[in-house]
């Protein structure tokens, strides 16, 4: 087996040690960075994002396999060129404020690093206000906003009010979570709807062009 094949079942069966030791092994051996990148890591975030949303494989094994590719990108990230770095598309996320649960927005966040995305998480209970600023401060691209509870949704609400009050047409709303529609998605004037983390993560891949 070759060590792209080697790195991509060790983030696959999420075995931490073995994707940075073959990660590791790959540089050394010259290959190609972008090639560990895109056929080792990400194509087996890809697979497992597809057995998620499958029912093939659940969130502890989502998680192991996810850490298994940070592991790795640990070790790639001093080798990326500046056009790599650059490429990246960058979201904050959190929970919406009056709202503590967390496993799915955990979830989304580890799937969308696991496309290649920088995720910056703020937490539970964050208000529209710490939404927007922290948008800005980081020149975030997108803000993904998760409630579980009917009562806390109206922040999402409130959160694409104020960044179209502040005039920030290009950053993109995206939201999720159980008591979520597409309808409500369109009556607040959210950019996108995620049903799940994996489909979160291609509504990202849509908002952005790619």
């Amino acid at each position: 087996m070759g060590v792209l094949e080697d790195v991509y079942n060790a983030v696959l069966d999420g075995k931490l040690d073995d994707a940075a030791a073959n990660v590791e092994r790959g540089l050394n051996e010259g290959i190609a960075v972008d090639d560990i990148l895109k056929k080792g890591l990400l194509a087996a975030m890809d697979l497992v994002g597809v057995r998620f949303g499958e029912g093939e494989m659940f969130i502890p094994q989502v998680i192991w396999s996810a850490k298994a590719m940070q592991a790795g990108m640990d070790l790639l990230r001093p080798h990326f060129t500046e056009g790599q770095q650059g490429k990246s598309v960058r979201i904050v996320i959190g929970t919406a404020e009056g709202d503590i649960h967390d496993i799915g927005k955990n979830l989304v966040g580890m799937m969308l690093e696991g496309a290649g995305f920088e995720v910056v998480d703020l937490g539970v209970g964050i208000k529209p206000e710490q939404f927007i600023e922290k948008a800005v401060e980081e020149k975030a691209d997108i803000i993904g906003v998760s409630a579980l509870l009917t009562t806390t949704m109206m922040c999402m609400a409130d959160v694409v009010k104020l960044r179209n009050e502040k005039g920030l047409s290009a950053l993109k709303v995206i939201i999720g979570g159980a008591p979520l529609s597409q309808r409500f998605c369109e009556e607040i004037g959210a950019d996108a709807y995620g049903v799940d983390a994996m489909d979160a993560v291609v509504k990202v891949k849509e908002l952005m062009g790619l």
